[in-house]
C-alpha cells in the first residue's frame, strides 16, 4: 500500500520536506498548495533535485475536497490547529509542523477527531529525534538514570541569527506583527526534548515568567504585535506527575551560538545524569564521567552553499543540513534517503519515515495527537501563567493515546553504562551513513 500527500505551504521547510516526502517509497504522489504559486514553480523547475508534483491546488479547501489521502501542514505556526482539524474532518491523515495548535480547544478537538476516525495525526517535533535526545532516551529505556526527578530543555534561538530573515520571508510586509510570536506558544522544541526522553511522564502544573524586550526595533512591541506580545525571553518551571520538575527556557534575545546548537537538554536521575552544552556532552553517575559527545556528533548532508538553500538565511542553514549521529537508528530508514538532505541534528529523515509508515500500517506514530498535546499544551498554560505574573496553574493531561502506537526504535539497543562505554570505544554500531 502507498498513499498520496498534499503539502500545504511550500516555504523554506515545506520545500525541504517535499524532497523527502517525494523520495519515501510509501508515498506515490505529491501535491502542493501555496498562495504564492511561484514557490511551487521554483521547486519543480530547479536544475538540480527538482520535485515533481502530481498536481497543485489553489486553496486548502480544494485539496481537502480531493481524493488525496493525507496532508502535511507547513503554514504559519498559529494556523496549524485549524487546518489540521479541517483535514481530519475531511478524512485526511495529518502531518503538522510545530506547534500542534495555540488554543487548548483545538488540541482537544484534534485528539477527539483522531479517536473518532482512527486517522493518523503526527506533529513533526524535531527534538524527538535530536541526536542528544535519542541518546538520552536509549539510556532512560535501560533504566540507567533511575528515577529522573529534574530535567531542563532550552530552545535558545537569537533573533539576530536568522529569525529576522525567516519572518520577512514568511510574513511579507506585515512581518513585524508576526515576528513577535510569543515564545511560550512555541514550546515543543524544549518540552519535547524533555518528555521525549521521559516517555512515561507529563506536566501537571506550571509557573512562568517573561522578560519584556528592550531592543525597541518594532518587533516585540505590543502596539505592533498581532499577539499583543512584548516578551522575547520566557522561563517556565513545570511540576511533573512523579513529583519532580523540569524547567524550560524560550530565548529570542541571547548571546548564544544557536546556529550551532539551538536546543540543549539536561536530565538528572537518582542513579545517573546527562548534560549537554554547545560543544561537550556528558553522562555521569556517582563515580565516573563519560564524554559522550562523539555519539551525538552529526555531519553535513549538503553544502551550506547548495542552491536549494538560497532562500534560507546563512545563519539558519545548519538546521537544514545536519545529518545522523551514531546514536540514531539509521538501519530503520528507507534506502532512498541515503545521501539526501537532512536537518535538525538528523531528525528530518526520521520524522518523514515515522509518518509515512504509520499511515501505511494504520497505527499512530510516536508523536501522535496525545503525545503532541503533552509537548504543546503545557506551553499554552505557561503563557497564561506568565501573563498572570507567574501564577501557578494546573495542566490537564489528555492521557495516553488510546489507539495502537508504533515504535520504530523498539529494537534499537538500550544503553546502560557498559553500552555507552562500548559505543564510545567504537565496539557497537560503527556504521554511519
Amino acid at each position: 500500500m502507498t498513499f498520496s500527500l498534499g503539502i500545504v505551504g511550500i516555504g523554506q521547510f515545506g520545500t525541504h520536506f517535499a524532497e523527502l516526502f517525494a523520495a519515501h517509497p510509501e508515498i506515490d504522489a505529491l501535491y502542493a498548495v501555496d498562495p504564492v504559486p511561484e514557490r511551487i514553480d521554483a521547486i519543480e523547475q530547479r536544475a538540480d533535485h527538482p520535485v515533481r508534483f502530481a498536481g497543485r491546488f489553489e486553496t486548502v479547501e480544494e485539496l481537502l475536497e480531493s481524493d488525496v489521502d493525507a496532508v502535511a501542514i507547513f503554514t504559519q505556526r498559529w494556523t496549524h490547529g485549524q487546518i489540521a482539524l479541517q483535514a481530519l474532518r475531511a478524512g485526511k491523515h495529518v502531518y503538522s509542523a510545530v506547534p500542534m495548535a495555540i488554543e487548548e480547544d483545538e488540541i482537544r478537538a484534534i485528539t477527539e477527531e483522531v479517536k473518532r476516525t482512527g486517522l493518523v495525526y503526527m506533529m513533526g517535533e524535531t527534538s524527538q529525534y535530536n541526536a542528544a535526545v535519542v541518546l538520552a532516551r536509549r539510556i532512560h529505556r535501560s533504566g540507567a538514570f533511575g528515577e529522573v526527578f529534574y530535567a531542563e530543555g532550552d530552545y535558545v534561538h537569537d533573533m539576530d541569527l536568522g529569525f529576522y530573515d525567516a519572518y520577512r520571508f514568511s510574513g511579507g510586509e506585515e512581518w513585524k506583527s508576526t515576528a513577535s510570536y510569543p515564545p511560550l506558544l512555541y514550546p515543543t522544541h524544549s518540552i519535547g526534548g524533555v518528555l521525549g526522553v521521559l516517555e512515561n511522564r507529563h506536566a501537571v502544573s506550571v509557573s512562568a515568567l517573561g522578560r519584556p524586550d528592550t531592543r525597541n526595533d518594532g518587533v516585540f512591541d505590543k502596539e505592533v504585535s498581532k499577539f499583543g506580545n512584548d516578551v522575547s525571553n520566557a522561563f517556565a518551571l513545570f511540576e511533573m506527575d512523579n513529583g519532580g520538575a523540569f524547567r524550560t527556557n524560550e530565548l529570542r534575545r541571547v548571546g548564544y551560538p544557536s546556529h550551532r546548537r539551538e536546543s540543549r537538554f539536561r536530565y538528572f536521575g537518582e542513579t545517573s545524569s546527562f548534560e549537554e552544552t554547545v560543544d561537550v556532552t556528558y553522562w555521569h553517575d556517582k563515580e565516573e564521567v563519560l564524554d559522550v559527545s562523539g555519539l551525538i556528533r552529526t555531519g553535513a548532508t549538503m553544502s551550506l552553499d547548495d542552491p536549494r538553500l538560497a532562500e534560507v538565511s546563512p545563519t539558519l542553514r545548519d538546521a537544514f543540513v545536519a545529518g545522523a549521529a551514531p546514536s540514531h537508528h539509521q538501519d530503520r530508514l528507507p534506502s532512498e534517503f541515503q545521501g539526501m538532505p537532512n536537518g535538525h541534528e538528523g531528525a528530518h529523515h526520521f520524522l518523514v519515515d515515522d509518518f509515512a509508515r504509520a499511515v501505511v500500517a494504520g497505527v499512530q506514530p510516536a508523536v501522535n495527537a496525545w503525545q503532541a498535546a503533552r509537548y504543546t499544551l503545557p506551553g499554552l498554560i505557561a503563557h497564561e501563567s506568565m501573563k498572570r505574573g507567574g501564577e501557578r496553574l494546573p495542566i490537564y493531561d489528555l492521557g495516553d493515546c488510546p489507539l495502537p502506537v508504533q515504535d520504530l526504535d523498539a529494537d534499537q539497543r538500550v544503553l546502560d553504562k557498559a553500552g555507552l562505554e562500548a559505543m564510545i570505544a567504537g565496539a557497537l554500531e560503527p556504521r554511519l551513513s
